[in-house]
């Protein structure tokens, strides 16, 4: 999509150009979940069927994929974790990674052979020896569209508290202190963040259309910053958080502007980021004393941070500032575009949402 048609469009015409251009397509979402429902049986049906050891796929979970507000159109790459149980620790996920992944390619080549479906089924050959995660490609000709997916094995460290009917505070509390001292142990921040993937989609999915189609917006923004760019640039995640924090602070109500004022607080926010610190306590516990003691030590950090929603021990942010710079530069150049003016040609003003946000911890 030419990223001219974004620039000229006048802040005021931002929901329709989202609406016309950037929601994915319904028929073609409903498809891909039919197939990965299907995908996603199979291989709970298969992994490790008859094996000795008690080791089963227990779930699989799609990341980053729900419906036409969450999915760009013409965009579309799936993620999808196989969750396994009966692990006793995270560190089960590194030492058996290879295993999993051979398992779960043994069976969708399998499945590949079998030919059970209406599109082109194409499972991919890594090209790195040691690789996390294997894929896959389903073609659409009626949508002429192809579908990359990427799978990754994971522990299925939710499975106790799924089980639960009421959810408190200490389960979660007991989970983050197990997962803070194996990281801290074995220096793998951050690598365990896919086995929390129930909790990052709820986090995203509770959210209104407004949002989410704001975030879709942000996504769009990022692409063509990724084709001009291309070069290394901060994890796409990074600015979906961004602009949920965005939204969280300064959204007041839902005036026909609202689109461009957020859109418009998210890139300046990325213009701050050496000074970044974004963070939430929805399911991670202040009040828990390892918990908090980490926490005070992962703001302590420089910056950018922003920690993920569902694992505190993975700064979204990433460290490469080369990256953030760029991104940083091209959302300077945006700020003067005719997406942020008013039909007098005046400028839309963003949001007063700070960088830093205050009282993270007390120590």
């Amino acid at each position: 999509m030419p990223q001219w048609e974004i620039c000229s469009t006048p802040a005021c015409k931002l929901n329709k150009f989202i609406e016309d251009h950037l929601l994915g397509d319904t028929a073609l979402i409903s498809e891909i979940i039919t197939d990965i429902e299907f995908i996603s049986d199979f291989l709970m049906d298969r992994c490790f069927n008859g094996a000795a050891h008690p080791v089963r796929a227990s779930r699989v979970v799609m990341d980053g994929f729900y419906n036409e507000h969450t999915m760009l159109k013409g965009r579309a790459a799936v993620n999808l974790v196989v969750l396994f149980n009966n692990l006793t620790c995270f560190d089960e996920q590194l030492k058996r990674r290879g295993e999993f992944i051979e398992e779960i390619r043994k069976h969708l080549c399998q499945l590949q052979q079998e030919e059970q479906f209406r599109e082109k089924f194409e499972v991919r050959s890594s090209e790195q020896p040691n690789s996390r995660s294997l894929s896959f490609k389903l073609s659409y000709p009626e949508f002429q569209q192809e579908v990359e997916f990427d799978v990754q094995p994971a522990y299925d460290a939710l499975c106790e508290v799924r089980e639960k009917v009421e959810v408190d505070c200490e389960m979660y509390n007991k989970l983050y202190a197990q997962l803070i001292r194996e990281c801290n142990i074995l220096k793998t921040e951050g690598k365990f963040s896919i086995c929390f993937t129930d909790l990052q989609q709820n986090f995203l999915w509770k959210r209104p259309l407004e949002l989410k189609n704001l975030i879709l917006l942000v996504k769009h923004w990022y692409q063509l910053c990724e084709e001009k760019l291309r070069q290394p640039l901060p994890p796409q995640y990074a600015l979906e958080l961004l602009t949920v924090y965005a939204w969280e602070c300064g959204a007041q109500d839902s005036s026909e502007l609202y689109t461009a004022q957020c859109f418009r607080t998210v890139l300046e926010l990325i213009t701050k980021y050496q000074h970044l610190r974004v963070y939430w306590t929805l399911y991670y516990d202040v009040l828990h004393e390892a918990v908090n003691a980490y926490l005070y030590t992962q703001s302590r950090k420089d910056r950018p941070l922003i920690l993920d929603p569902a694992d505190p021990t993975w700064n979204v942010a990433g460290s490469n500032l080369q990256g953030w710079f760029r991104l940083a530069e091209e959302a300077k150049a945006w700020l003067k575009y005719p997406c942020f003016r008013h039909t007098d040609e005046t400028f839309v003003g963003p949001w007063d949402v700070p960088p830093e946000k205050k009282g993270l911890v007390i120590l």
